[in-house]
């Protein structure tokens, strides 16, 4: 039997990508909103969305363990691809990823959480 109790504890440990991305989108925009692409200024930016995304998703008190990616590109018109696998637990984990843009460069961030 099921009751609601167990939903409840069970919705509050599920992965939700709606609330990852927003805690995605919150910590690009906090590092990222009026800079213009500067190559020196990458490795510090990805490391500040890093670290910003880590802080937001510990902030959801989910039991995950999470791995950040995130990559930085200049608007040149060259292309793109990125792509990853994973062999988890349908159930339990799940991945989010946004891209934001501005007038000169690209932020990809792809979030996996890992159910605990």
């Amino acid at each position: 039997i099921t009751t609601m109790d167990d939903l409840q504890s069970s919705e509050e440990a599920a992965f939700v990508p709606d609330e990852v991305t927003s805690a995605i989108k919150e910590s690009i925009e906090h590092t990222m909103a009026a800079q213009t692409y500067n190559h020196a200024k990458v490795p510090q930016w990805t490391s500040d969305v890093i670290e910003a995304c880590m802080k937001r998703l510990t902030q959801l008190n989910k039991p995950f363990k999470y791995i950040v990616t995130a990559a930085i590109m200049q608007k040149t018109g060259a292309g793109l691809h990125v792509a990853s696998s994973c062999y988890w637990d349908n159930a339990s984990d799940g991945s989010a990823n946004y891209k934001w843009e501005n007038k000169s460069m690209y932020c990809i961030v792809t979030v996996f959480g890992l159910g605990i």
